[in-house]
Protein backbone atom coordinates (compact mmCIF):
# COMPACT_ATOMS: atom_id res chain seq x y z
CA UNK A 1 0.00 0.00 0.00
CA UNK A 2 2.64 2.31 0.90
CA UNK A 3 4.50 1.73 -2.46
CA UNK A 4 1.39 2.44 -4.19
CA UNK A 5 0.89 5.37 -2.58
CA UNK A 6 4.50 6.49 -3.60
CA UNK A 7 3.91 5.79 -7.23
CA UNK A 8 0.79 7.58 -7.04
CA UNK A 9 2.36 10.98 -5.53
CA UNK A 10 5.48 10.84 -7.74
CA UNK A 11 2.85 10.94 -11.07
CA UNK A 12 1.12 13.71 -9.17
CA UNK A 13 1.72 17.37 -10.79
CA UNK A 14 1.37 20.07 -8.20
CA UNK A 15 0.05 22.95 -9.46
CA UNK A 16 -0.33 26.22 -8.07
CA UNK A 17 -1.81 29.79 -9.07
CA UNK A 18 1.00 31.22 -10.80
CA UNK A 19 1.66 28.00 -12.92
CA UNK A 20 -1.68 27.59 -14.08
CA UNK A 21 -1.96 31.49 -15.42
CA UNK A 22 1.07 30.71 -16.99
CA UNK A 23 -0.25 27.45 -18.81
CA UNK A 24 -3.30 29.02 -19.74
CA UNK A 25 -1.67 32.11 -21.38
CA UNK A 26 0.70 29.65 -23.11
CA UNK A 27 -2.05 27.85 -24.23
CA UNK A 28 -5.15 29.25 -24.75
CA UNK A 29 -6.05 29.29 -28.24
CA UNK A 30 -7.92 33.13 -28.76
CA UNK A 31 -4.96 34.64 -27.46
CA UNK A 32 -2.96 32.42 -30.24
CA UNK A 33 -5.31 33.99 -32.70
CA UNK A 34 -4.90 37.37 -30.87
CA UNK A 35 -1.36 37.06 -31.04
CA UNK A 36 -1.17 36.01 -34.97
CA UNK A 37 -3.31 39.71 -35.63
CA UNK A 38 -0.68 41.26 -33.47
CA UNK A 39 1.92 39.78 -35.32
CA UNK A 40 0.43 40.60 -39.22
CA UNK A 41 -0.23 44.26 -37.57
CA UNK A 42 3.53 44.66 -36.47
CA UNK A 43 4.68 43.76 -39.91
CA UNK A 44 2.70 46.00 -41.65
CA UNK A 45 3.38 48.82 -38.76
CA UNK A 46 7.38 48.43 -39.49
CA UNK A 47 7.15 48.93 -43.36
CA UNK A 48 5.02 51.95 -43.44
CA UNK A 49 7.44 52.77 -47.07
CA UNK A 50 4.91 50.25 -48.28
CA UNK A 51 2.37 53.08 -48.75
CA UNK A 52 4.45 54.73 -51.17
CA UNK A 53 6.21 52.32 -52.89
CA UNK A 54 5.34 52.62 -56.59
CA UNK A 55 3.38 50.11 -58.40
CA UNK A 56 5.38 47.60 -60.62
CA UNK A 57 3.92 45.71 -63.53
CA UNK A 58 5.82 44.08 -66.52
CA UNK A 59 3.79 42.22 -69.21
CA UNK A 60 4.47 40.01 -72.48
CA UNK A 61 2.34 39.39 -75.19
CA UNK A 62 2.51 37.19 -78.65
CA UNK A 63 0.11 37.25 -81.50
CA UNK A 64 -0.10 36.14 -84.85
CA UNK A 65 -1.49 38.23 -87.91
CA UNK A 66 -2.45 37.38 -91.63
CA UNK A 67 -4.72 37.57 -94.25
CA UNK A 68 -7.54 35.36 -94.64
CA UNK A 69 -9.82 36.59 -98.18
CA UNK A 70 -7.41 38.96 -99.36
CA UNK A 71 -4.09 38.38 -100.77
CA UNK A 72 -3.26 35.00 -100.92
CA UNK A 73 -5.47 34.22 -98.33
CA UNK A 74 -4.55 32.81 -94.96
CA UNK A 75 -0.46 32.12 -95.01
CA UNK A 76 1.16 30.50 -91.65
CA UNK A 77 4.33 31.47 -92.81
CA UNK A 78 3.53 34.75 -94.00
CA UNK A 79 6.63 36.95 -94.26
CA UNK A 80 5.00 40.55 -95.45
CA UNK A 81 5.59 43.63 -92.97
CA UNK A 82 3.50 43.59 -89.96
CA UNK A 83 2.39 40.00 -90.62
CA UNK A 84 2.89 36.71 -89.01
CA UNK A 85 3.87 36.14 -85.60
CA UNK A 86 4.21 39.42 -83.35
CA UNK A 87 5.29 39.91 -79.74
CA UNK A 88 6.42 42.59 -77.17
CA UNK A 89 7.44 43.02 -74.08
CA UNK A 90 6.87 45.46 -71.65
CA UNK A 91 7.51 47.06 -68.24
CA UNK A 92 5.73 50.10 -66.61
CA UNK A 93 6.03 51.79 -63.72
CA UNK A 94 3.60 54.21 -61.38
CA UNK A 95 3.62 56.11 -58.67
CA UNK A 96 1.17 58.47 -57.01
CA UNK A 97 1.59 60.77 -53.98
CA UNK A 98 -1.15 62.02 -51.87
CA UNK A 99 -1.95 64.32 -49.22
CA UNK A 100 -3.32 61.87 -47.37
CA UNK A 101 -0.95 59.06 -47.24
CA UNK A 102 0.73 60.56 -43.97
CA UNK A 103 -2.75 59.64 -42.09
CA UNK A 104 -2.86 56.49 -44.10
CA UNK A 105 0.68 55.61 -42.46
CA UNK A 106 -0.40 56.94 -39.09
CA UNK A 107 -3.72 54.88 -38.91
CA UNK A 108 -1.51 51.39 -39.64
CA UNK A 109 0.29 52.32 -37.00
CA UNK A 110 -2.89 53.09 -34.63
CA UNK A 111 -4.06 49.42 -36.04
CA UNK A 112 -1.08 47.99 -34.26
CA UNK A 113 -1.30 49.96 -31.01
CA UNK A 114 -4.74 48.78 -30.72
CA UNK A 115 -4.09 45.37 -31.40
CA UNK A 116 -1.19 45.43 -29.10
CA UNK A 117 -3.95 46.45 -26.44
CA UNK A 118 -6.52 43.99 -27.11
CA UNK A 119 -3.91 41.32 -25.97
CA UNK A 120 -2.67 42.46 -23.44
CA UNK A 121 -6.44 43.06 -22.13
CA UNK A 122 -7.11 39.50 -23.28
CA UNK A 123 -4.05 38.33 -21.00
CA UNK A 124 -5.18 39.87 -18.23
CA UNK A 125 -8.71 38.92 -18.23
CA UNK A 126 -7.80 35.65 -19.04
CA UNK A 127 -5.47 35.83 -15.54
CA UNK A 128 -8.64 37.04 -13.61
CA UNK A 129 -10.91 33.95 -14.79
CA UNK A 130 -7.82 31.47 -14.52
CA UNK A 131 -7.26 32.92 -10.97
CA UNK A 132 -11.28 33.12 -10.08
CA UNK A 133 -11.64 29.26 -10.69
CA UNK A 134 -8.43 28.16 -9.12
CA UNK A 135 -9.73 29.71 -5.95
CA UNK A 136 -13.02 28.26 -6.46
CA UNK A 137 -11.86 24.84 -6.89
CA UNK A 138 -9.60 25.47 -3.38
CA UNK A 139 -12.99 26.76 -1.81
CA UNK A 140 -14.13 23.36 -3.25
CA UNK A 141 -11.17 21.68 -1.45
CA UNK A 142 -11.59 23.10 1.67
CA UNK A 143 -15.38 22.05 1.53
CA UNK A 144 -14.14 18.43 1.13
CA UNK A 145 -12.03 18.56 4.02
CA UNK A 146 -14.84 19.95 6.19
CA UNK A 147 -17.60 16.97 4.88
CA UNK A 148 -14.92 14.60 5.36
CA UNK A 149 -14.45 15.73 8.61
CA UNK A 150 -18.36 16.22 9.54
CA UNK A 151 -18.41 12.04 8.22
CA UNK A 152 -15.60 11.26 10.65
CA UNK A 153 -17.59 12.57 13.66
CA UNK A 154 -20.73 11.22 12.08
CA UNK A 155 -18.90 7.73 12.15
CA UNK A 156 -17.20 8.29 15.60
CA UNK A 157 -20.68 8.96 16.79
CA UNK A 158 -22.19 5.80 15.48
CA UNK A 159 -19.78 4.10 16.62
CA UNK A 160 -19.85 5.44 20.17
CA UNK A 161 -24.02 4.80 20.36
CA UNK A 162 -23.34 1.32 19.19
CA UNK A 163 -21.60 0.42 22.59
CA UNK A 164 -24.10 2.62 24.27
CA UNK A 165 -26.77 0.61 22.83
CA UNK A 166 -25.21 -2.98 23.68
CA UNK A 167 -24.89 -1.23 27.15
CA UNK A 168 -28.61 -0.34 28.24
CA UNK A 169 -27.73 3.44 27.64
CA UNK A 170 -29.39 4.30 25.03
CA UNK A 171 -32.60 3.53 22.71
CA UNK A 172 -32.53 1.85 19.18
CA UNK A 173 -33.55 4.57 17.38
CA UNK A 174 -30.57 6.56 18.65
CA UNK A 175 -28.26 3.99 17.10
CA UNK A 176 -30.53 4.09 13.56
CA UNK A 177 -30.77 7.66 13.38
CA UNK A 178 -27.04 8.19 14.12
CA UNK A 179 -26.12 5.31 11.35
CA UNK A 180 -28.33 8.02 9.23
CA UNK A 181 -26.38 10.54 10.04
CA UNK A 182 -23.55 8.91 9.01
CA UNK A 183 -24.91 7.47 5.12
CA UNK A 184 -26.03 11.27 4.90
CA UNK A 185 -22.88 12.45 5.52
CA UNK A 186 -21.15 10.18 3.08
CA UNK A 187 -23.51 10.96 0.34
CA UNK A 188 -22.65 14.75 0.93
CA UNK A 189 -18.87 13.94 0.57
CA UNK A 190 -19.39 11.94 -2.40
CA UNK A 191 -21.42 14.26 -4.11
CA UNK A 192 -19.12 17.14 -3.63
CA UNK A 193 -16.48 15.04 -4.34
CA UNK A 194 -17.76 14.14 -8.41
CA UNK A 195 -18.45 18.48 -8.75
CA UNK A 196 -15.18 19.08 -7.60
CA UNK A 197 -13.82 16.51 -10.35
CA UNK A 198 -15.95 17.77 -12.89
CA UNK A 199 -14.76 21.15 -12.40
CA UNK A 200 -10.96 20.15 -12.11
CA UNK A 201 -11.31 18.14 -14.99
CA UNK A 202 -12.83 21.17 -17.39
CA UNK A 203 -9.91 23.92 -14.97
CA UNK A 204 -7.11 21.89 -16.27
CA UNK A 205 -8.49 21.44 -19.65
CA UNK A 206 -8.51 25.01 -19.95
CA UNK A 207 -5.03 24.99 -19.17
CA UNK A 208 -4.18 22.96 -21.59
CA UNK A 209 -3.46 19.95 -19.37
CA UNK A 210 -5.37 16.36 -20.05
CA UNK A 211 -8.53 16.23 -18.31
CA UNK A 212 -7.79 13.12 -16.16
CA UNK A 213 -4.40 14.13 -15.01
CA UNK A 214 -3.56 13.97 -11.54
CA UNK A 215 -2.98 17.11 -10.11
CA UNK A 216 -2.64 18.92 -6.61
CA UNK A 217 -3.47 22.26 -6.24
CA UNK A 218 -1.81 24.40 -3.48
CA UNK A 219 -2.67 27.84 -2.29
CA UNK A 220 -4.96 28.59 -0.09
CA UNK A 221 -7.64 31.65 0.17
CA UNK A 222 -6.37 34.92 2.46
CA UNK A 223 -8.34 37.60 2.68
CA UNK A 224 -7.26 40.96 3.89
CA UNK A 225 -9.94 44.54 4.76
CA UNK A 226 -9.55 46.85 1.80
CA UNK A 227 -10.78 50.06 2.42
CA UNK A 228 -11.04 51.23 -1.48
CA UNK A 229 -11.48 54.82 -2.15
CA UNK A 230 -14.01 54.77 -5.04
CA UNK A 231 -12.75 58.07 -6.11
CA UNK A 232 -9.47 57.87 -5.75
CA UNK A 233 -8.90 54.56 -7.63
CA UNK A 234 -11.17 56.94 -10.28
CA UNK A 235 -8.61 59.19 -10.23
CA UNK A 236 -5.49 56.94 -10.60
CA UNK A 237 -6.54 54.10 -12.91
CA UNK A 238 -9.80 55.09 -15.01
CA UNK A 239 -7.33 56.59 -17.89
CA UNK A 240 -5.69 53.44 -17.92
CA UNK A 241 -8.94 50.78 -18.71
CA UNK A 242 -8.85 49.30 -22.05
CA UNK A 243 -12.18 50.05 -23.19
CA UNK A 244 -11.52 53.99 -21.94
CA UNK A 245 -8.03 53.47 -23.83
CA UNK A 246 -9.48 51.79 -26.93
CA UNK A 247 -12.16 54.60 -26.94
CA UNK A 248 -9.65 57.33 -27.81
CA UNK A 249 -8.05 54.83 -30.11
CA UNK A 250 -11.05 55.04 -31.71
CA UNK A 251 -11.17 58.73 -31.77
CA UNK A 252 -7.84 59.43 -33.26
CA UNK A 253 -8.22 56.43 -35.51
CA UNK A 254 -11.68 58.31 -37.27
CA UNK A 255 -9.83 62.05 -36.70
CA UNK A 256 -7.27 60.39 -39.12
CA UNK A 257 -9.73 58.67 -41.50
CA UNK A 258 -11.22 61.86 -41.53
CA UNK A 259 -8.36 64.18 -42.70
CA UNK A 260 -7.05 61.09 -44.72
CA UNK A 261 -10.88 61.62 -46.55
CA UNK A 262 -10.75 65.39 -46.31
CA UNK A 263 -7.10 65.43 -47.92
CA UNK A 264 -7.83 62.81 -50.69
CA UNK A 265 -11.16 64.48 -51.95
CA UNK A 266 -9.77 68.10 -51.59
CA UNK A 267 -6.59 68.39 -52.29
CA UNK A 268 -4.60 68.02 -55.95
CA UNK A 269 -2.66 64.34 -56.06
CA UNK A 270 0.18 63.81 -58.38
CA UNK A 271 0.51 60.60 -60.16
CA UNK A 272 4.24 59.37 -62.45
CA UNK A 273 4.31 56.27 -64.63
CA UNK A 274 6.92 54.83 -66.86
CA UNK A 275 6.25 52.54 -69.55
CA UNK A 276 9.09 50.76 -71.42
CA UNK A 277 8.06 48.28 -74.84
CA UNK A 278 10.13 46.60 -76.92
CA UNK A 279 8.22 44.96 -80.06
CA UNK A 280 9.73 42.69 -82.45
CA UNK A 281 11.49 44.20 -85.13
CA UNK A 282 10.91 43.57 -88.79
CA UNK A 283 12.91 39.83 -88.86
CA UNK A 284 10.77 39.11 -85.92
CA UNK A 285 13.63 39.13 -83.26
CA UNK A 286 14.36 41.11 -80.30
CA UNK A 287 15.74 44.72 -81.53
CA UNK A 288 16.55 46.85 -78.88
CA UNK A 289 16.81 49.85 -81.25
CA UNK A 290 13.02 49.26 -82.11
CA UNK A 291 11.76 49.24 -78.38
CA UNK A 292 10.09 52.96 -76.41
CA UNK A 293 10.12 54.71 -73.36
CA UNK A 294 7.55 56.64 -72.24
CA UNK A 295 7.01 58.75 -69.01
CA UNK A 296 3.56 60.41 -68.12
CA UNK A 297 3.20 63.21 -65.08
CA UNK A 298 -0.15 63.67 -64.01
CA UNK A 299 -1.79 66.26 -61.85
CA UNK A 300 -5.74 65.65 -60.87
CA UNK A 301 -7.10 68.64 -58.91
CA UNK A 302 -10.74 67.70 -57.32
CA UNK A 303 -13.21 70.27 -57.48
CA UNK A 304 -16.58 69.04 -56.84
CA UNK A 305 -15.72 67.88 -53.35
CA UNK A 306 -15.81 72.06 -52.16
CA UNK A 307 -19.43 72.03 -54.01
CA UNK A 308 -22.07 71.50 -51.40
CA UNK A 309 -24.08 68.78 -51.60
CA UNK A 310 -22.24 66.58 -53.86
CA UNK A 311 -20.95 63.03 -52.95
CA UNK A 312 -17.83 63.81 -51.91
CA UNK A 313 -18.66 66.55 -50.06
CA UNK A 314 -21.43 64.72 -48.02
CA UNK A 315 -18.13 61.57 -47.45
CA UNK A 316 -16.47 64.30 -45.84
CA UNK A 317 -18.79 65.44 -43.67
CA UNK A 318 -19.73 62.08 -42.75
CA UNK A 319 -16.19 61.36 -41.77
CA UNK A 320 -16.30 64.31 -39.01
CA UNK A 321 -20.05 63.32 -38.03
CA UNK A 322 -17.86 59.97 -36.61
CA UNK A 323 -15.32 61.43 -35.02
CA UNK A 324 -18.40 63.70 -33.17
CA UNK A 325 -19.94 60.14 -32.08
CA UNK A 326 -17.14 58.31 -31.04
CA UNK A 327 -16.62 61.44 -28.65
CA UNK A 328 -20.22 60.72 -27.23
CA UNK A 329 -19.24 57.33 -27.33
CA UNK A 330 -16.24 57.86 -24.89
CA UNK A 331 -17.83 59.70 -22.48
CA UNK A 332 -21.02 57.21 -22.27
CA UNK A 333 -17.74 54.91 -21.74
CA UNK A 334 -16.56 56.69 -18.80
CA UNK A 335 -19.61 57.01 -17.04
CA UNK A 336 -20.34 53.70 -17.00
CA UNK A 337 -17.27 52.46 -15.68
CA UNK A 338 -17.18 55.14 -12.78
CA UNK A 339 -20.66 53.41 -11.85
CA UNK A 340 -19.05 50.43 -12.20
CA UNK A 341 -15.89 50.97 -10.14
CA UNK A 342 -18.08 52.74 -7.50
CA UNK A 343 -20.35 50.15 -6.32
CA UNK A 344 -17.17 47.27 -6.60
CA UNK A 345 -16.14 49.55 -3.90
CA UNK A 346 -19.42 49.53 -1.79
CA UNK A 347 -20.03 46.05 -2.81
CA UNK A 348 -16.75 45.15 -1.35
CA UNK A 349 -16.97 46.80 1.84
CA UNK A 350 -20.18 45.65 2.85
CA UNK A 351 -18.76 42.01 1.89
CA UNK A 352 -16.20 42.26 4.54
CA UNK A 353 -19.23 42.54 7.14
CA UNK A 354 -20.29 39.36 5.84
CA UNK A 355 -17.20 37.66 6.31
CA UNK A 356 -17.31 39.31 10.05
CA UNK A 357 -20.70 37.86 10.68
CA UNK A 358 -19.95 34.32 9.40
CA UNK A 359 -17.07 34.60 11.50
CA UNK A 360 -18.82 34.64 14.47
CA UNK A 361 -21.01 32.40 13.32
CA UNK A 362 -18.97 29.68 12.95
CA UNK A 363 -17.22 30.60 16.84
CA UNK A 364 -21.00 30.33 18.07
CA UNK A 365 -21.73 27.14 15.98
CA UNK A 366 -17.81 25.52 16.59
CA UNK A 367 -19.20 26.24 20.58
CA UNK A 368 -22.63 24.70 20.60
CA UNK A 369 -21.37 21.62 19.03
CA UNK A 370 -18.87 20.95 21.89
CA UNK A 371 -21.88 21.43 24.33
CA UNK A 372 -24.53 19.63 22.85
CA UNK A 373 -21.98 16.86 22.20
CA UNK A 374 -21.06 16.92 25.90
CA UNK A 375 -24.81 17.10 26.59
CA UNK A 376 -25.56 13.60 24.50
CA UNK A 377 -22.65 11.93 25.80
CA UNK A 378 -24.56 13.11 29.38
CA UNK A 379 -27.78 11.95 28.34
CA UNK A 380 -29.57 14.85 28.34
CA UNK A 381 -29.66 15.71 24.60
CA UNK A 382 -31.02 13.50 21.79
CA UNK A 383 -29.35 12.32 19.27
CA UNK A 384 -31.57 14.36 16.19
CA UNK A 385 -30.67 17.37 18.28
CA UNK A 386 -26.79 16.25 18.08
CA UNK A 387 -27.19 15.64 14.57
CA UNK A 388 -28.85 19.26 13.54
CA UNK A 389 -25.73 21.18 15.84
CA UNK A 390 -23.45 18.92 13.38
CA UNK A 391 -24.87 20.39 10.77
CA UNK A 392 -25.71 23.98 11.66
CA UNK A 393 -21.39 23.92 12.32
CA UNK A 394 -21.01 22.56 9.01
CA UNK A 395 -23.49 25.37 7.50
CA UNK A 396 -21.41 28.19 9.04
CA UNK A 397 -17.84 26.27 7.77
CA UNK A 398 -19.27 26.80 4.26
CA UNK A 399 -20.95 30.18 5.11
CA UNK A 400 -17.68 31.68 5.71
CA UNK A 401 -16.10 29.68 3.29
CA UNK A 402 -18.53 30.96 0.43
CA UNK A 403 -18.18 34.82 1.87
CA UNK A 404 -14.03 34.52 1.84
CA UNK A 405 -14.52 33.52 -1.90
CA UNK A 406 -16.71 36.04 -2.83
CA UNK A 407 -15.18 39.04 -1.32
CA UNK A 408 -11.50 37.35 -3.21
CA UNK A 409 -14.10 37.18 -6.37
CA UNK A 410 -14.77 40.77 -5.60
CA UNK A 411 -11.57 42.43 -5.04
CA UNK A 412 -10.33 40.25 -8.74
CA UNK A 413 -13.24 42.02 -10.14
CA UNK A 414 -11.77 45.32 -9.06
CA UNK A 415 -8.65 44.78 -10.12
CA UNK A 416 -10.11 44.10 -13.39
CA UNK A 417 -12.11 46.94 -13.41
CA UNK A 418 -8.93 48.87 -12.88
CA UNK A 419 -6.60 47.13 -15.33
CA UNK A 420 -4.55 46.79 -12.52
CA UNK A 421 -2.69 43.11 -11.05
CA UNK A 422 -4.69 42.64 -8.39
CA UNK A 423 -1.98 41.20 -6.56
CA UNK A 424 -0.07 44.62 -6.82
CA UNK A 425 -3.47 46.18 -6.33
CA UNK A 426 -3.22 43.96 -3.07
CA UNK A 427 0.57 45.09 -1.87
CA UNK A 428 -1.03 48.71 -1.81
CA UNK A 429 -3.50 48.24 1.19
CA UNK A 430 -1.37 45.85 3.20
CA UNK A 431 -0.07 47.98 6.25
CA UNK A 432 3.07 49.57 5.91
CA UNK A 433 6.21 48.36 8.29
Amino acid sequence: MQDNAAAQADTTTELGLDKAVSLALENNLDLKKSLIDLSTSGYSEKRLWSEIFPAISASASAGYRSALFSGNGFDIDDQRPNMGLNYSMGLGVNLSFSAGTPYSMKSIKLAHQSNLLKYEDACNQLSIQITKKFYTLIAEQNSLDYLEEILNLAQRQYERNQVSFRNGLIRELSVMQSRLAVENARYNLSAAGTAYANNLGEFLIMLGMAQDEEVSLSGEINVMKIEADAEELIRRHLPGRPDIVRGRQEIEKLEYAERQSVMQARSPSLSLSIDWNAPTGQNRTFDPFSDSLSGTARLNIPIDSWIPGTTRNQSVRRANDSVEKARLDLTTTEEAAKTQIRSLAALLHNSWDSITIARLSLEVAQRSYELTEQGFRNGTVESLVLEDSRNNLTNARQRLLQSELSYMNMFLDLSAALNKNWKELMQEYLPQE
